[in-house]
């Protein structure tokens, strides 16, 4: 029995990854209450909107809850580059008889120097904190952790997962290339796209600490396979958009249990960083500017204008569909259904493995 699965006392080694945007307070509960450790993403929304709904989850479960923040550096404002960006982006807002927006605006804040965030996290005490991106200053970590909550980060390599070893983290997100959404590089100009199993790989030794799987992994199968690789939990994300307590629209589920899961692309035209999604036209025909693309997260402001004036022609064509590459294995259940579906292939699978 791994070392989480112990300490949270898990039915099974799953954790519902956070999708800001798409996990909802009902879809974190029903994991939650089915004995795995379900989390939500609240890095898009302000400190108060956080904590309501930590509040909101705490109530509807007492199992453990991971509660997930971007950490970016953030970068200094370039108004010129970001002009330049919408008018190269005019065309396709034209096609939608839309106005192109005048100025982009702030993005998301960051969990950096962010005391008012780890003020709330440190009252609310979620079970765990974890971070994208990086991780926040040494001294909010160290009040977080006296605050009994255990803080989390996400490693795509081997350097990542030592630096964060050494920050002192009480686990890592093992994030490979396959998994769906933001690539949890530290710097969104290096990465090495390790697939998962290699990553576990370089990990297995060298790092101490529990490691989480997180990349491409829909089944109770991949769940037993990661362990095997070194993993104490398996996080999946894609595998619960298409349930019905997610937040992702019809369209998004709909394409998600399409052909068009066979084709998940990497590109940072959406955000400002490099995240996979359902290919569409932002990969096709944006992809290509991306050397003008504003930083992140305020690139996002105008992908999702541009998103907001198609969808209301009824055109998804722009839109942010999340998804790793384990996408054509998405099954449309209930979450608790799911999650039980998953026990039993990962039970089966590790008798497997024990007999084999």
């Amino acid at each position: 029995m791994s070392r989480l699965v112990q300490q949270f006392n898990l039915r099974a080694p799953i954790v519902q990854a956070p999708m800001a945007g798409v996990s909802t307070v009902e879809l974190a509960a029903a994991i939650s209450n089915a004995g795995g450790i379900g989390s939500l993403g609240l890095g898009h929304v302000d400190v108060e909107t956080a904590r309501a709904q930590i509040q909101q989850l705490q109530q509807a479960t007492s199992g453990p809850i991971n509660i997930n923040f971007f950490c970016h550096q953030p970068e200094t404002t370039n108004q010129e580059r970001e002009l330049h960006w919408l008018y190269l982006l005019t065309e396709y807002f034209k096609e939608f008889n839309a106005s192109v927006p005048t100025r982009l605006g702030e993005g998301y804040a960051s969990a950096w120097n962010n005391p008012p965030l780890i003020e709330m996290l440190c009252a609310t005490k979620p079970t765990i904190v974890s971070f994208h991106f990086g991780l926040p200053e040494a001294t909010a970590l160290q009040r977080l952790q006296e605050a009994g909550i255990q803080v989390w980060g996400c490693a795509t390599n081997f350097t990542e997962a030592k630096f964060l070893e050494h920050a002192g983290v009480d686990a890592i997100i093992a994030q490979g290339v396959e998994a769906g959404g933001h690539r949890g590089i530290f710097n969104p100009l290096i990465d090495s796209a390790l697939p998962l199993s290699s990553l576990l790989a370089q990990l297995k030794l060298p790092v101490q600490i529990p490691v989480i799987a997180a990349g491409g992994i829909m089944t109770g199968a991949a769940i037993a396979a990661a362990q095997v690789l070194g993993a104490d939990l398996a996080q999946l994300g894609t595998a619960f958009i298409a349930c019905p307590e997610s937040a992702a629209d019809e369209a998004y589920k709909a394409a998600l249990l399409s052909q068009r899961a066979y084709d998940t692309a990497i590109t940072p035209v959406f955000s400002g960083r490099p995240a996979r999604g359902l290919r569409n036209r932002m990969h096709e025909q944006i992809h290509p500017m991306r050397a003008d693309l504003p930083a992140y997260p305020v690139a996002y402001n105008a992908a999702k204008a541009l998103h907001q004036a198609a969808s209301a022609t009824g055109n998804s064509d722009f839109a942010a569909h999340w998804a790793g590459q384990g996408a054509p294995l998405a099954r449309a259940l209930p979450a608790s259904q799911l999650f039980t579906e998953l026990c039993h292939e990962y039970a089966q699978a590790k008798s497997n493995y024990c007999s084999a």
